[in-house]
C-alpha cells in the first residue's frame, strides 16, 4: 500500500510552521536562525519522555532504528499536543542519501502520519542528493553560506562550553555564556554579518577569548569523549541526556562537531571516484568544498589553540586516523568517521570513550563495537564502552555500564 501525504511547496515556506526534530542543541539553534532568516516559520521540537518513545512504537515497527522510532513519535507528539493549526504545518526529516536506513525515515514518518489520521501534513526533506525532489526544502546558496556559519559557530560554542564548564568557579557562568553567544550569532545571522570566511576567522578569535576569562579552579576530571550514531549521539532525547549525566558524574566531556559528520559526507564523494571511479567533476567539486570546509575548522581550531584549550586537527588528518584499523571505503552510516573520532579523541588525551549506537545499528556495530579491539591493540590505555539505546534498554543498566567505565578510568 502506498502511504501519500501533500508535496511540500515553496510556497508554504511562508505559510506553514516547520517543526524540526532538535538533534544537536546548541548547532540547531543558529540553524533555526539560518532558516527564519530565509523567510522559513520554524520550530525545534523539545517534547521527551516514554510517551515519544511509547508513541513511536504504536506506528512503527519496533525493529526500526531507534532514532527514527523516536524522531516519528515526536512529530506525533507534538501534532497531537494542539499547539498547532495542522492546515499549515510541515514537518522537516533530512536525508543523507547514503546506505543506512535513515534515508528511508521519510517513508516510514508519511506511513505513521496516514495510520495516525495526519495524512493532511506535509513533509519536507532537507538532502543534497536530489532525493524526494517533488517535497525538497528549498536550499539558496544564502543558505548554504548561513547554515555552513551556524554550525562551525556552535561546533566552537560546544566545545568551548565542555572544557569550561566542569572547572568554572561561579555555578552557572558557563552556560550564561554559551546562552548570550547563541544569541549574538543569531543575531549576526539574521543580518548576514561575520558569515563569510575571513569575518568567521576573526570571531572564532573572539569567541575563544571570552570563554577563557571566565574563572575555573584546577581539579581532575574525568576526560570523557562521545562517538556514535549522528542522531544518539547528539540527542538528549536519543541517549537519556548522556552528557548532562556524565558532567553531574564529574566528567568533561568531549563531542566532536557537527561539521565533522557534514565533511565525511562530502569527502566520501571523493573516496568513491577513486576507490569505483565515475563522474570526475563531482569528485573534483566535493574534494573543493572539503577544502574550503577544513579551512575554516582549521582557523577555528587555531583559535581555540591560542586560549590554551583544547582542538581537533584538521579535517585531512582525521582521515588518516583510521589507517591499519578500517579502510576508507566503509562508508555506510558513520563507517570510518566513528573510528577515526576515538583515534582522535585517544591521541588527544581522551581516552576513555562511550560508542552510542542505537541497537541493532550495523553500520555502527562494525565500525564502533567491532574496531575497539583493534583500537586498544594500538592504545592499550583506550578504555572504551558501546552503550545500546533501544526502547528495552532501560536508563539505569546504560548509566551503570557508564559508572563501571568511570570506575575502570579511575583506578588507571
Amino acid at each position: 500500500m502506498e502511504y501519500l501525504t501533500p508535496s511540500f511547496t515553496k510556497e508554504m515556506l511562508s505559510t506553514h510552521t516547520i517543526l524540526v526534530p532538535d538533534m544537536a542543541p546548541i548547532q540547531f539553534s543558529l540553524l533555526k536562525a539560518a532558516m527564519e532568516s530565509e523567510g522559513y516559520h520554524v520550530e525545534l521540537l523539545h517534547n521527551a519522555g516514554s510517551e515519544v518513545a511509547q508513541l513511536g512504537l504504536k506506528y512503527v515497527h519496533n525493529d526500526t532504528c531507534y532514532p527514527a522510532l523516536l524522531i516519528i513519535g515526536q512529530f506525533l507528539d507534538a501534532l497531537q499536543s494542539g499547539k498547532y493549526d495542522l492546515d499549515h504545518t510541515a514537518l522537516l526529516i533530512t536525508q543523507t542519501g547514503g546506505g543506512c536506513r535513515a534515508s528511508n525515515y521519510i517513508r516510514l514518518l508519511r506511513k505513521a502520519l496516514v495510520k495516525a489520521g495526519y495524512g493532511n501534513i506535509p513533509v519536507a526533506s532537507l538532502n543534497t542528493s536530489h532525493l524526494e525532489e517533488g517535497s525538497s526544502m528549498p536550499l539558496s546558496m544564502n543558505f548554504i553560506k548561513k547554515a555552513i556559519a551556524a554550525i562551525e559557530y556552535g561546533d566552537e560554542i560546544c566545545s568551548l562550553r565542555n572544557q569550561v564548564k566542569p572547572y568554572e568557579m561561579h555555578d552557572g557562568e558557563t552556560e550564561q555564556k554559551t546562552k548570550e553567544w547563541i544569541e549574538r550569532i543569531s543575531s549576526w545571522i539574521h543580518a548576514k554579518k561575520n558569515i563569510h570566511p575571513l569575518k568567521m576567522k576573526k570571531k572564532f578569535l573572539e569567541i575563544a577569548k571570552d570563554f577563557s576569562q571566565i574563572p575555573i579552579q584546577k581539579k581532575d576530571c574525568t576526560k570523557v569523549g562521545i562517538v556514535g550514531e549522528i542522531y544518539v549521539k547528539f540527542s538528549p532525547l536519543g541517549n537519556n541526556h548522556l552528557q548532562e549525566f556524565l558532567e553531574k558524574e564529574g566528567c568533561e566531556v568531549n563531542l566532536p562537531g557537527l561539521m565533522g559528520f557534514i565533511e565525511y559526507c562530502i569527502a566520501n564523494y571523493g573516496i568513491d571516484f577513486d576507490l569505483y571511479g565515475g563522474n570526475s567533476f563531482v569528485s573534483a567539486g566535493a574534494k573543493l568544498l572539503l577544502k574550503s570546509l577544513d579551512n575554516i575548522g582549521n582557523a577555528m581550531n587555531k583559535a581555540m589553540q591560542n586560549f590554551g584549550f583544547y582542538a581537533p586537527g584538521s579535517f585531512h588528518d582525521l582521515m588518516q586516523k583510521p589507517d591499519g584499523i578500517l579502510h576508507l571505503g566503509a562508508k555506510m552510516g558513520e563507517g570510518w568517521l566513528l573510528t577515526a573520532e576515538m583515534v582522535e579523541l585517544i591521541e588527544g588525551g581522551y581516552t576513555n570513550i562511550i560508542c552510542a549506537q542505537p541497537f541493532g545499528c550495523l553500520p555502527n556495530h562494525i565500525a564502533g563495537k567491532g574496531v575497539i579491539k583493534k583500537i586498544r591493540e594500538k592504545f592499550p590505555d583506550a578504555n572504551i564502552t558501546p552503550i545500546d539505546y533501544d526502547p528495552s534498554a532501560t536508563k539505569v543498566n546504560q548509566e551503570n555500564r557508564i559508572k563501571l567505565m568511570l570506575a575502570v578510568a579511575d583506578e588507571s
